[in-house]
């Protein structure tokens, strides 16, 4: 079996890749992708080099482009949507996050969306709508899933939920954003995030979702 040793300029892009690792913690979600991503990239390309015979530390430039390529999933445009939501949900209880999938998540929970058994938008509601809508991208897709909670049939939970998602829909196109830009789907009951059997819990079940993604590259 082939001994395989390290040489200097594999040993400086490792070392490399992995202070760029170390120094995500003050980066923000972009650019940690991009560091991250290079950092990998820089690693795997050295390593391959070295392995097939050419040189660690150009295969560690290359890799490290690539992967810095690859890691970037996160726009600047996602990255400032989600820092201007983050700031206009401030200390609301909605909480706003990056997908594993790079979409940008706003949860709102039913003391800021619907009222129990209802679909009309509560008044503290339509701000943050409003806020969501504005600067968005013409090629960006928002999708909105309604939930209920477990009280009552399926009958009833399952067009509610279609319904508030709809509710949403309705408002953010009277904000300027194209119908055939938004999809809506409602789950009803059936994708609980807290215990039904508590008020507490109930009530975080009663939510809706809104994903922000941008459109899919062509080849990806």
């Amino acid at each position: 079996m082939m001994q395989f040793t390290p040489t200097r300029p594999l040993v400086l892009a490792l070392t490399s890749a992995a202070l760029l690792l170390g120094g995500c913690a003050d980066m923000s979600a972009r650019q940690k992708g991009t560091a991250t991503g290079a950092a990998a990239g820089a690693a795997v390309g050295a390593v391959l080099s070295k392995v097939t015979g050419g040189k660690a530390g150009s295969g560690a430039v290359i890799g490290g482009a690539v992967g810095a390529v690859a890691g970037n999933l996160w726009s600047k445009k996602m990255e400032d949507k989600q820092r201007a939501m983050e700031q206009a949900t401030q200390g609301t209880g909605i909480d706003v996050s990056r997908t594993a999938d790079n979409q940008l998540k706003v949860n709102v929970p039913s003391d800021l969306s619907f009222d129990s058994g209802r679909s009309n938008i509560r008044p503290e509601l339509a701000p943050i709508l409003t806020k969501f809508s504005q600067g968005l991208d013409a090629t960006m897709h928002v999708q909105i899933i309604g939930h209920t909670d477990s009280q009552g049939s399926d009958a009833v939970n399952n067009p509610l939920s279609v319904d508030r998602a709809a509710s949403v829909r309705d408002y953010m196109v009277s904000q300027g954003v194209s119908a055939t830009r938004i999809s809506i789907e409602g789950k009803g009951e059936h994708q609980p995030v807290a215990d039904n059997s508590t008020t507490d819990g109930r009530a975080k079940n009663r939510r809706v979702e809104i994903f922000l993604r941008e459109p899919e590259k062509a080849g990806s």
